[in-house]
């Protein structure tokens, strides 16, 4: 079926130019012999067999040019676009088209191929660091839970040692849930499945219930909490979504300074939007690991790895940017770090609860 059909597209090409050539060549005899007598009979009969040898060549040399111009110019990269989306489909995302040469059509079609496979590989990249991260992360507080379980089951064991390796089961459990509902959270945000609830609250007063959370740390390690708060500030945004961002951020804070250091938090309006800046006296972090800190999984101090999975700072990344905020962070090694988080105050009626990506 497939055959018949190349077979009647080339034939209506052939009648096509045929028509052409002999209407072409017609008018050409017509102009050659307006002024020219009458020839007998004999002649005229050569001259319309000759006439139609060459409406005949003519026509087949035009059908021959026709066929290696469609197939440079058109079943060349179709057949290229098709393998092409036959082993994107098969999952081959390495699959790189060149346009050079090709239609602008084509080209651009082509074009589309490469970004769209561009896109598709760093997605495939991204689902197996996920998968790889997820699966690390969960291994790790599963052999602490299966080694404490262990434990638990030996005879003759003290109650101080009871006690000791049952809050370490409890422990790596809070830390693989807070891990789920932090993957639940940014998966949501990611997929756009949280829209967020905008109303006018006070931003003042949501920081320093935020920070109150966290008085039991900082009394135990005995850090000194330094604010300057501006009274009053309010903004126009989802307070359940910010108050991730600002209970990550005190969280880190608190977890990086060591004892008896000290940890800053800043509240500032500039013009028409709310700063809020998170600064602590610990460890630090080098440039290079600065660059990747809101990546998934990302811990540049595996020191602290077993009390945190990577993902808070992906979320608060993620909220800022729904809230159309921005963040930005300076840190040097040993001189501490310094969040600055900056959100309007007020968002355009347009914009209100949507997501700017």
């Amino acid at each position: 079926m497939k055959r018949f059909g190349k077979l009647r597209e080339y034939l209506l090409i052939f009648l096509f130019y045929f028509v052409i050539s002999a209407f072409i060549i017609t008018c050409s005899f017509l102009v050659f012999f307006q002024n020219v007598t009458v020839p007998s009979p004999d002649s005229v009969r050569l001259a319309a067999i000759y006439t139609f040898l060459n409406v005949l060549f003519i026509t087949l040399l035009f059908v021959v040019i026709s066929a290696i111009h469609r197939k440079v110019t058109v079943d060349r990269p179709v057949r290229q676009i098709r393998d092409a989306l036959a082993k994107i489909t098969n999952g081959d995302f390495s699959v790189r088209l060149q346009p050079k040469g090709a239609r602008e059509s084509f080209a651009d079609i082509m074009e589309q191929i490469n970004r769209m496979t561009e896109e598709l590989s760093g997605v495939e990249t991204l689902r197996t660091d996920f998968i790889a991260n997820v699966s690390h992360e969960m291994k790790t507080p599963l052999a602490v839970m299966q080694n404490y379980g262990t434990l638990l089951q030996m005879p003759n064991l003290s109650e101080e040692q009871r006690i000791e390796y049952a809050k370490g089961v409890t422990d790596s459990a809070r830390r693989m849930a807070e891990m789920m509902t932090n993957i639940l959270n940014l998966n949501r945000l990611e997929n756009q499945q949280i829209f967020p609830q905008t109303a006018s609250y006070d931003l003042s007063e949501q920081l320093c219930g935020c920070l109150l959370q966290f008085e039991s740390i900082w009394e135990q390690k005995q850090i000194a909490i330094d604010t300057d708060i501006a009274q009053e500030v309010q903004i126009f945004a989802d307070a359940e979504l910010l108050s991730l961002v600002w209970n990550n951020l005190f969280s880190n804070a608190f977890k990086f300074t060591e004892a008896g250091g000290t940890v800053f938090v800043s509240l500032r309006q500039i013009d028409e939007d709310a700063v809020v800046e998170v600064r602590d006296t610990g460890c630090g972090m080098a440039p290079e690991v600065g660059a990747h800190i809101f990546e998934k999984f990302y811990q540049g101090d595996r020191s602290h790895a077993a009390q945190g999975n990577g993902l808070g700072l992906s979320l608060v990344k993620r909220v800022v940017d729904i809230v159309q905020g921005e963040i930005r962070v300076e840190s040097s090694v040993d001189a501490g770090s310094t969040f600055t988080v900056r959100i309007p105050c007020h968002c355009d009626e347009a914009t209100k609860g949507q997501d700017p990506n």
